[in-house]
């Protein structure tokens, strides 16, 4: 005789479930699976969305740059490379950045000021500034002057393709290394494509190199960055002698 209400041993010695009751095992399962499986599923980004996303949280609290350079022009016609060291600096005014160089070797000292619309060169040397006005070019060359520096993730691939490309030790940091392919045919006349060797950890480049297509390319070293340090109002501004002359190309 059977008790009432108690299952039959089967002979694996395991009860069976009266028919038509429902195991409230299940769902409880399916409820801790999600909440421990889900979560670490969308944790698991790309190295490309983790660096873009490293790229944001930098712009988002970026004010100001600065950091010791070495810039190479390689022009493939002659075979030659220009090479110059100095100190740039970045600054963003409002919803813009202001970037300014001192180019100190080679001597005589160059400075170069892009504010505003304008990119002022000022060669001491002949005592004269260049001024070229971007006009409607300006986010564009803006673009160019933030990538790794306090341009975001997000605004690089409005502009880019990009793709990431490994990793590659850089004056012994470990980079990610970037390539990006301009989406204006444009741009792309003057530079095809771009790499960047982003440092993770502070979210900027320290090292560009911008490809012409007939194989000139520009090749920019950064070292001793210096993040969201004050820098003198005066450091934006050109100091130019009572006799300095100023030219503006058009065109």
């Amino acid at each position: 005789m059977i008790a009432r209400g108690k299952s039959c041993p089967t002979k694996s010695g395991s009860s069976a479930r009266p028919r038509g009751s429902r195991s409230r095992l299940g769902p409880v399962c399916l409820c801790l699976l999600l909440l421990f499986v889900a979560p670490a599923a969308l944790s698991q980004q790309t190295p490309l969305q983790q660096v873009l996303e490293q790229l944001d949280r930098t712009a988002a609290s970026f004010h100001t740059a600065q950091a010791d350079f070495l810039w190479t022009q390689y022009t493939k016609i002659v075979d030659e490379k220009d090479v110059q060291k100095g100190t740039v600096y970045f600054r963003r005014s409002g919803n813009q950045v202001e970037m300014a160089a001192d180019i100190s070797d080679p001597t005589p000292p160059q400075y170069v000021l892009f504010t505003g619309s304008t990119v002022q060169v000022y060669q001491t040397k002949i005592d004269q500034v260049t001024e070229y006005n971007t006009g409607k070019d300006r986010a564009a060359v803006e673009g160019f002057l933030v990538l790794g520096f306090g341009g975001s993730g997000q605004d690089m691939l409005k502009s880019f393709d990009v793709t990431y490309s490994g990793t590659e030790d850089v004056d012994g940091v470990k980079t990610a290394k970037l390539n990006l392919v301009p989406k204006s045919e444009k741009v792309r006349n003057t530079f095809d494509h771009i790499l960047l060797w982003i440092d993770p950890a502070q979210g900027v480049s320290l090292r560009q190199q911008l490809f012409a297509p007939g194989g000139d390319y520009r090749l920019a070293a950064y070292s001793n960055i210096r993040l969201n340090q004050k820098i003198p109002d005066g450091t934006f501004k050109l100091k130019t002698t009572g006799k300095t002359k100023f030219l503006s190309p058009k065109g």
